[in-house]
């Protein structure tokens, strides 16, 4: 139980020294590469056309767009 609570607490630690980094320079945290930007990639995958999971989510996330569209046109107040 005591190597648990020292683990734990070692974390919180590293957690809150990461805020305070955070909080003290104003910027996100990046690897030492750059990440896909710096290779000239713009997005995760490079398909010309979404695959039908991201299709899917879109669809749905425009249905939810108009419905709340609606609601706010028929709201009382």
């Amino acid at each position: 139980m005591e190597t648990f609570l020292l683990a734990f607490l070692f974390f919180l630690v590293m957690v809150a020294a990461m805020a305070v980094g955070y909080l003290v320079q104003r910027k996100t945290i990046s690897g030492s590469c750059g990440g896909l930007g710096a290779l000239g990639i713009e997005k995760a995958c490079d398909c010309p056309e979404p695959c039908d999971r991201k299709k899917a989510r879109l669809e749905r996330e425009q249905a939810r767009q108009e419905k709340l569209k609606e609601w706010q046109q028929d709201r009382i107040l």
